[in-house]
């Protein structure tokens, strides 16, 4: 068997016609477009907030915290990284405050582009933000939806705790964990 070790996932190139967009804002604030990364035929989607400092730099080859920690928990839990495949509901990292609701909302037609292309079998929301914006409620939250699986806009759909959340908070490894050997279940179940 062999060991876990973090690595940088290559990067899903954004799409030509989306680099420059403008609508949201966010591209005064100085950050790069990232489209996603890992397997972009996985059949799961793992939809973060936004990108962090790490992938909004180019070329930079350290794993950052949060990606060690759901790296090492997929691992963990049978997922390879060939069925895995990571996006943002925001496909720039902020780095000044903005109109949230406003700019998320702009920004889910990208994710919408994604999932219309992608058609993943199984999506996991990590973290309030990611399970917010895709669930469309602002009142849901991890901790009540975590463990069940959901049909949202038509796509078999579960959530965890958000990777940064579990690095800063150890005592939420083992239902991360959890959570994930729950999706390594789902993906070898049919589909409702």
């Amino acid at each position: 068997m062999t060991s876990f070790c973090p690595e940088i996932w290559p990067e899903d190139p954004t799409p030509e016609s989306q680099l420059d967009c403008r609508k949201c804002g966010l591209y005064q604030q100085g950050s790069r477009m990232i489209w996603g990364e890992g397997n972009p035929n996985a059949p799961i989607m793992l939809i973060l907030d936004n990108p962090g400092a790490r992938e909004d730099r180019q070329g930079n080859p350290m794993v950052c915290g949060t990606r060690q920690t759901l790296q090492k928990a997929s691992y963990e839990a049978g997922l390879d990284k060939s069925e895995l495949y990571v996006t943002y509901i925001l496909k720039r990292r902020p780095v000044r405050t903005y109109d949230k609701e406003q700019v998320r909302t702009i920004c889910m037609r990208h994710l919408e582009e994604q999932l219309h292309g992608h058609r993943p079998g199984i999506i996991v929301c990590l973290g309030n933000v990611a399970v917010q914006s895709f669930f469309r409620n602002p009142e849901l939250d991890v901790k009540g939806l975590r463990g069940s699986l959901y049909k949202v806009n038509g796509y078999q759909t579960t959530v965890a705790y958000h990777p940064l959340a579990v690095r800063r908070r150890p005592n939420l490894y083992p239902q991360f964990l959890e959570d994930l050997r729950f999706v390594a279940a789902m993906r070898n179940s049919p589909a409702d």
